[in-house]
């Protein structure tokens, strides 16, 4: 069994989080709040409905820390739970799942030029431009590391379905890529002339 060392103030938070000390879960949401958040938002666009997501996910966090046995990462349990909290979110509001056809790129990028000028935030920013259907299983699949029959059974859709949304996904963002190598490429000859 995997015992992860934890720090002492770690051990003692999560001991008085479990007998429901108010000043160790606000202690708590403050210290992880803004990472999940952002886990959040990986499904989710609205900033308000993540938000939302996040204090029903701390709730949870809150109401099953004695599901935590303190084998594996506490963040990655609390991860877990937000990413679980998100899709319930998505499914009751299937609305989100439209999917929108894309044509195909026109040619492949040039990754060694875009990468000279794209940073990790940029590349997120072209994931939340994404169509919900396809962000999510992307995020699933790319990101938390989720297999396609996992994604089916969390989302409710078939193992082809959740293989679509990625490729659907993917070609998406290749169209982004494309895009914004052309926007540095003008820039650049516009800086050169």
């Amino acid at each position: 069994m995997l015992q992860i060392k934890r720090s002492k103030t770690e051990e003692r938070l999560l001991e008085d989080c479990r007998k429901g000390d108010r000043k160790a879960q606000r202690d708590l949401y403050e210290k992880y709040s803004g990472l999940m958040y952002s886990v959040c938002r990986r499904y989710i666009n609205e900033a308000e409905a993540a938000e939302d997501v996040l204090v029903c996910g701390f709730m949870k966090v809150f109401s099953k820390i004695d599901q935590f046995k303190n084998e594996g990462s506490f963040e990655g349990w609390i991860r877990r739970i937000m990413v679980n909290e998100s899709l319930s979110y998505i499914r009751k509001n299937k609305s989100l799942y439209m999917q929108v056809e894309i044509e195909k790129a026109e040619r492949e990028p040039d990754y060694t030029q875009i990468q000279d000028h794209l940073e990790a935030e940029d590349l997120m920013k072209m994931i939340k431009k994404l169509p919900a259907g396809y962000r999510t299983v992307f995020n699933l699949y790319a990101i938390e590391g989720f297999s396609h029959k996992e994604i089916a059974d969390q989302l409710g859709i078939s193992e082809n379905t959740s293989k679509s949304q990625l490729s659907r996904a993917r070609a998406h963002l290749q169209k982004l890529l494309v895009e914004a190598e052309n926007y540095m490429n003008d820039k650049l000859m516009t800086n050169e002339g």
